[in-house]
């Protein structure tokens, strides 16, 4: 099956200047396409087809908008694997979300800044053209793999580190994050199995696929944009509404990799995606789950999560030392987690501290 190269980009806009700005800070990189309104672009979409690379969609035109065309695009299952970014001199919340819910990866604000907008652009390509390349050579392996089952498994587990490593790379983390919370989350769940917890007696063989699901945990911001994934400060109330729909958007991707459904690590991962932001009192999202609601493996990533979130530096804040962070947990200045679970933390602090220091050591 031979890989049809992704190298135009389709440019949609009534106004011509607008358009002319944007064919100049692609055009040493793409073939540039344009279309004056929705309608046009579809044709347009139409013969260019698996070339297109990405469409940047201005909002307001005439004939067909912008959100209608995102409609008829999402119904034709062409945001699968074409980004879509809308471009608008509307700031208003409601188009905004509008555009989300249907699917834009992205909306870009007029003024054009030239650089700023390639940038964001060409980051969100490159992160569909190795998901979709990726998926070709999965398919074609496939067929030449059927009966041989430890390869596939192989190829899936090549599946979960690249898909944990591609939102390391967009948050700037080093990897080391997802390295670190399979090393958490193996750790406590031993500690529960010791501790004779009745919800945790697991196989080996169970702690490590579990271990393996959770680096998969964030894979979801993938679908968040540069501006809020990366933001220094605080985000506003609507930007953290967007941000909270990883969760989500997470198991959604993981729900188009059909290679990933016969692995065992698959429902724990998808599990994990969804509920690694709940809470023991019902204080989490996305569905608000409350105590044992939440599966044991879910809350001992989101425990996993906070601890190495507090002791790792961010763009919006400075490392803690393990003793605040253990501290902060422990006196529920973090949220509400299972009692028994922060049994198991305490039982294993000092091994995560040792854990910590040869880590840091080794990147010296």
């Amino acid at each position: 099956m031979n890989e049809t190269r992704r190298d135009a980009i389709l440019i949609v806009d009534d106004v011509e200047l607008n358009r002319a700005v944007l064919c100049e800070v692609f055009r040493n990189d793409y073939v540039i396409f344009e279309a004056e309104n929705g309608q046009e672009a579809i044709k347009v979409l139409k013969k260019i087809g698996e070339r297109t690379a990405a469409i940047l969609l201005d909002v307001l035109m005439p004939v067909m908008d912008g959100l209608e065309t995102l409609r008829k695009l999402k119904e034709a299952g062409v945001l699968e694997t074409i980004p879509v970014f809308l471009i608008t001199a509307d700031g208003s919340e409601r188009n905004i979300q509008c555009g989300y819910e249907m699917g834009a990866v992205d909306v870009i604000r007029k003024p054009i800044m030239p650089d700023f907008v390639r940038r964001r652009v060409c980051s969100i390509i490159e992160l569909y053209q190795a998901r979709e390349s990726l998926s070709q050579r999965v398919e074609r392996q496939e067929k030449l793999i059927a009966q041989r089952q430890h390869e596939i498994q192989e190829l899936n587990s090549s599946v979960i580190e690249l898909l944990a490593t591609a939102i390391e790379f967009r948050d700037h983390e080093s990897g080391e994050h997802v390295n670190r919370i399979h090393d958490l989350t193996h750790l406590l769940l031993c500690s529960l199995r010791e501790m004779g917890a009745e919800r945790c007696q697991f196989s080996d063989e169970q702690i490590e696929q579990i271990a393996t699901a959770a680096i998969l945990h964030d894979v979801g911001k993938i679908a968040i944009p540069d501006y809020i994934l990366n933001k220094p400060g605080r985000l506003t109330p609507e930007e953290y509404e967007v941000m909270k729909t990883h969760t989500v958007r997470g198991c959604e991707l993981l729900n188009q990799v059909k290679q990933l459904h016969g692995n065992p690590v698959y429902e724990y991962a998808l599990d994990i995606c969804r509920h690694h932001h709940e809470r023991w009192d019902g204080r989490g999202y996305p569905d608000h789950l409350k105590g044992d609601q939440i599966t044991v493996w879910s809350q001992v990533v989101s425990l996993a999560d906070v601890y190495d979130a507090l002791v790792s530096r961010r763009v919006y804040k400075e490392s803690y030392t393990h003793a605040q962070a253990m501290r902060m947990i422990l006196n529920g200045e973090c949220g509400r987690f299972n009692p028994e679970l922060l049994k198991s933390l305490e039982k294993v602090q000092d091994r995560i501290e040792r854990a910590i220091v040869e880590r840091a050591a080794a990147m010296a």
